[in-house]
């Protein structure tokens, strides 16, 4: 904030102007800004010692030593383009700072009206001096009016004049409201003309007064051009590349299927997706039980058609190979619990107990939660079509892509695995419940669920059929990690029970079938 000549303040923060205080204003008085008029001083030019520069440079810049009410200061003339005085500054004893006029220009533009090569911005005047001064004064050199937060503010004001320049140098404080202004700056500038400088002390001034003035040379050449963070030059990739990242997969419980997709991985999205009751939620749960009764990894299961119960009785009746759900009563024996102990009660499955609620950015807030607080790696939900029925909206692609992109960004900021249940819109003609072969393009409600996931597996089973009704096909529709596709394996579900087991002799005679008759003169 400046204190004017008159009194009034202005800040180029908020850019809140205050008016003069008045001992006396009417009722009813208007309190629109007046306008301000201008009262220069004039003082002298002489160097200064203290801050070990000359007066060659500050005569070149129009700095000066004067007094205002009764107190030395310094005086900082703001010129336009044209060569106009349009501000002064004044610098008191103890870093304080009045001003006459409005320093909307740079201090020192006036130097340089045409451009040239390269520009160098400093947070303040002595800075200024102190970067030309240790260059000969030659360099285009200029500060800003009122320090790192007014930065953005006089770029785009000035932005005509950067950009009669090739390059435009950074130099601001090296703290934490200098960095973040230079790089809030250097967005604003046109690409690639922008550059910040790294100092090894906090400001030129410093690094002139300590007797280090060639490391503001330094710095003001080794000045890297500005970039975002996530944009990364191939000349900076080979420790990467020769350290590559290693993927931990987790086999899936099926070897058909690890064959296409190399399991299961943090940071994926795997969406399973079929016809209504084709079996995608038994799938998950098998493969959930899995993961607990294999590994060591804790599991997130979130059903949202069916209660916890529900879920707990069926990963429990797999490890007891009985449908437990099914059964009117049953006896819990020390099977049961051991059974339980090694599943639900193995203290590394968690459960969302949703009473019904299926507000969107809730269940988003739970699923945070099991990644980052309870540190779960893999968490299934099923299913989606359910979580976009509880937004209230009716334009369902648009819930379901930005149900998708939420997904998205929460898998990539908590690095879970996530497999989640989609529903698939019913094809011309056959029916899923039929057999009909899946493809993305069925994919219900939008192409965000096919585009933000990583893995798509797609499940065909004709229920219909008498003899088929009972196996299970798994389609790789979409692999971003190796890119395979196609059909993965065949699943027998036993309704005694409750098991998914694959059909590898099946599957290997298919393959032998295939090759034989590539060999076949018929």
């Amino acid at each position: 904030m400046t204190i004017n000549i008159d009194g009034s303040t202005k800040c180029y923060a908020c850019d809140k102007w205050t008016p003069a205080p008045s001992p006396f204003k009417p009722e009813g008085a208007p309190t629109s800004k007046p306008k301000q008029t201008n009262v220069f001083i004039t003082g002298e030019y002489q160097a200064l010692p203290h801050r070990k520069l000359h007066e060659d440079t500050c005569k070149k810049f129009g700095y000066q030593v004067g007094e205002l009410g009764g107190q030395l200061c310094h005086i900082a003339n703001y010129y336009n383009l044209d060569g106009k005085q349009i501000a002064q500054k004044y610098r008191f004893e103890g870093k304080k700072f009045r001003c006459s006029g409005n320093p909307d220009h740079f201090f020192g533009q006036h130097l340089w009206p045409n451009g040239g090569n390269k520009l160098i911005i400093t947070e303040g005047e002595i800075d200024c001096l102190s970067v030309s001064q240790v260059n000969g004064n030659k360099w285009p050199v200029v500060s800003l009016g009122l320090g790192a937060n007014s930065a953005a503010s006089v770029i785009k004001k000035q932005m005509e004049w950067l950009s009669r320049f090739q390059e435009v140098i950074l130099m601001f404080d090296e703290d934490e409201v200098g960095r973040k202004a230079a790089i809030e700056v250097a967005h604003l500038l046109p690409a690639g003309r922008g550059k910040i400088a790294r100092l090894p002390m906090k400001d030129p001034s410093e690094l002139l007064l300590a007797g280090r003035g060639e490391e503001i040379t330094k710095a003001m050449w080794e000045a890297k051009v500005w970039r975002p963070d996530d944009i990364v030059a191939g000349t900076e990739l080979l420790e990467r590349l020769t350290n590559p990242k290693t993927y931990e997969s987790t086999p899936y419980p099926f070897f058909g299927l690890n064959e296409l997709t190399r399991g299961l991985r943090k940071g994926e999205i795997v969406t399973f997706c079929a016809g209504s009751g084709i079996g995608k939620s038994q799938v998950c749960k098998v493969i959930a039980h899995h993961l607990l009764t294999t590994t060591e990894k804790k599991v997130g299961y979130i059903a949202l058609e069916e209660s916890i119960e529900r879920t707990g009785l069926s990963l429990v009746g797999i490890e007891m190979k009985q449908q437990l759900h099914l059964q009117e009563t049953f006896q819990v024996t020390d099977e049961f619990h051991e059974a339980f102990k090694s599943t639900v009660g193995s203290d590394r499955l968690f459960l969302y107990d949703h009473f019904g609620s299926l507000d969107s950015d809730n269940l988003l807030s739970h699923i945070r939660f099991l990644a980052l607080a309870l540190d779960t790696e893999v968490i299934v939900l099923d299913h989606l079509s359910i979580v976009v029925s509880g937004m209230g909206d009716g334009d369902e692609r648009r819930m379901i892509d930005n149900t998708m992109t939420k997904l998205r960004s929460l898998v990539e900021e908590t690095n879970i695995a996530l497999i989640l249940v989609s529903h698939l819109k019913r094809p011309e003609g056959r029916g899923h419940e039929e057999g009909a072969t899946t493809s993305l393009a069925q994919l219900r409600g939008s192409a965000g669920i096919a585009q933000l996931s990583d893995m798509v597996i797609g499940l065909e089973r004709n229920q219909q059929d008498a003899e088929e009704r009972n196996k299970t096909q798994l389609r790789v529709l979409k692999n971003r990690f190796s890119g395979q596709t196609g059909i993965a394996c065949s699943l027998d579900f036993d309704i005694e029970t409750g098991l998914l087991t694959e059909d590898i002799a099946n599957e290997f005679n298919n393959e032998t079938k295939t090759e034989n008759n590539e060999d076949s003169i018929f």
